[in-house]
């Protein structure tokens, strides 16, 4: 509410007010008295959305108006419509923001003379129009949906969108058009852009044809049939399939198969040129589920910090990769395990401090007890085998005990006084390296022995952090790459990573971590790229995008 506050005072300052009418002062003051009694407020025949602050500011400035002259529309005014139009543009509803309600009291208005314009036409044009202007903003900057109510998973926020400059730029007459000052509450990153032009694109193909490939049997290259056609069809409409490649119709033939692998990569599965079931289903998805599966992801942009930083870690976590960027450039690009869907990985961000060489591993209690203590009851010997100590206590009073002395049978989740400690080694669930930015969620990046994880294409395999597939080229980059402080050479690191002795090491630099769920981008070469929900997070945020907004 604070910043809506913020947003108010941008408008009256933009929309410099002259004396109106006291009829319309008088009718703006009675209408948002309407507060003090039961009810909602309306303008219009609609329901206002900030309406308590919209009470506060115009009682601040003795409910003047701020979009007339007189009882004429300011230019912005006029132009407000078209600008809230746009919100289609961003996967937004335009009809959510008064736009059919505002067109009709401007035509009204239109249509009367200067001189006898009806006051009470005027006051809803008023209210509809800062009631729109302030929820668009507010949607623009920071989602229309709320992420904790919709995702309890999701734990980051926009920061203060930072009006001061807006504010001063308004002061000053030289704000622009409402379209360009709300265009200026969007996401900066060009990422966003890509999906906003996706969304046209996807758009425009609704009036073209599309062909959904017929249920049967596994294609394979060299198969013939008319489900073959209708494959070699539906790969052209998605621009996978050249339209200039050759090749008889019913032909499963290479081009094709080359087709389907980058359709496979596009959308997460093994890139095999193999139409099994779940390649089928994600060729049959029709285009106004994908439309809506862009307009989700939009949305997530808009929950983010405008400023990611300039050099910064992002791992998303349906895509099942981690990005490391450095000056608008990706510098590298990893494999990555994520949380399985019980074990979900949460979105948050950190700052990444310090990482750990040949780490040992102190396992979570609720680990210890759901993964380990089974099978320490099944293998007497797996904790030796694993490099496991167990304990009690800590500091001074922290005993090591034998684990041939406890009675693992008749421990359980209430009644486990023991700590679990892996030692550094090569079956250590760590690896070589862990990457420490440190929350309240105990997640963070590491090294696992499990390297067979990253060959698989749905890699929800972990227990909620994030497992990397090349430790040692991220600790290179972190320790001394392009334009980072050199805290340790490749030659010490390796030295330090032979030796086998567990030591800590303190970023030169702190870096931005970002754990974000997407399952809809746009990569740099102009591809889109859609993937599973592994979550299942997107139907709600899909229907929360629709509903009316609430009060």
């Amino acid at each position: 509410m604070q910043r809506m506050s913020v947003w108010l005072v941008l408008l009256g300052l933009w929309l410099v007010p002259t004396l109106a009418p006291a009829e319309v002062t008088e009718r703006i003051r009675h209408r948002l008295e309407v507060l003090q009694a039961p009810g909602e407020l309306e303008a219009g025949g609609e329901r206002l959305y900030a309406a308590a602050v919209l009470q506060r500011f115009y009682e601040a400035r003795g409910y003047r108006p701020i979009w007339f002259d007189d009882t004429t529309p300011r230019e912005a005014l006029t132009g407000l419509p078209a600008a809230i139009a746009a919100a289609e543009r961003e996967g937004l509803l335009p009809g959510q923001y008064h736009l059919a309600a505002l067109e009709t009291v401007l035509a009204q208005l239109a249509s009367q003379p200067a001189s006898q314009r009806d006051s009470r036409v005027v006051t809803d044009a008023e209210l509809l129009a800062s009631d729109a202007f302030l929820l668009l903003a507010k949607h623009y900057a920071d989602g229309k949906v709320d992420p904790t109510r919709v995702d309890p998973g999701w734990f980051l926020g926009r920061a203060d969108t930072g009006l001061i400059a807006d504010l001063e730029q308004a002061a000053r007459g030289d704000v622009g058009t409402p379209a360009r000052v709300l265009a200026g509450f969007l996401p900066p990153q060009p990422a966003y852009e890509a999906l906003r032009e996706r969304l046209a694109l996807q758009r425009s193909l609704l009036s073209g044809q599309w062909t959904p490939v017929p249920a049967g049997p596994t294609l394979r290259e060299g198969d013939r049939g008319e489900r073959v056609a209708a494959l070699r069809q539906r790969l052209l409409e998605l621009n996978d399939l050249s339209d200039d490649a050759e090749g008889e119709q019913i032909l499963f033939d290479a081009p094709l198969a080359a087709a389907v692998r980058r359709f496979q990569r596009r959308h997460g599965l093994e890139a095999d040129a193999v139409v099994g079931a779940r390649t089928l289903e994600a060729l049959n998805v029709s285009p106004e589920d994908r439309i809506e599966q862009l307009r989700v992801n939009m949305e997530r942009w808009r929950w983010l910090p405008s400023d990611l930083g300039d050099e910064h870690i992002l791992v998303n976590i349906a895509g099942f990769f981690m990005t490391v960027m450095s000056g608008g450039e990706e510098v590298m690009r990893q494999r990555v395990v994520v949380g399985r869907p019980y074990r979900r990985t949460p979105v948050f961000s950190g700052r990444m401090t310090y990482l750990v060489l040949n780490p040992s591993w102190e396992v979570p209690h609720s680990l210890a007890v759901q993964d380990q203590l089974p099978q320490i009851r099944r293998d007497p010997n797996y904790l030796s085998d694993m490099g496991f100590q167990v304990l009690r206590g800590w500091g001074a009073q922290e005993q090591r005990i034998d684990p041939a002395t406890v009675d693992w049978q008749a421990l359980g989740p209430r009644n486990f006084p023991y700590r679990l400690r892996q030692s550094p080694g090569p079956r250590n669930a760590l690896g070589q390296a862990k990457f420490m930015f440190p929350n309240s969620h105990n997640v963070y990046l590491h090294d696992t022995p499990a390297r067979g994880l990253f060959a698989r294409e749905d890699r929800a395999a972990s227990s909620g952090c994030i497992r990397v597939s090349d430790p040692v080229g991220l600790t290179e980059w972190l320790l001394g790459g392009p334009g980072r402080p050199q805290v340790m050479s490749r030659e010490q690191i390796r030295r330090t990573l032979d030796q086998g002795a567990e030591t800590t090491v303190r970023l030169g630099r702190p870096v931005p971590v970002h754990l974000l769920y997407w399952t809809a981008w746009v990569e740099a070469d102009g591809q889109v790229y859609y993937v599973r929900d592994v979550y299942d997070r997107d139907a709600a945020v899909h229907r929360a995008l629709n509903e009316a907004p609430p009060r």
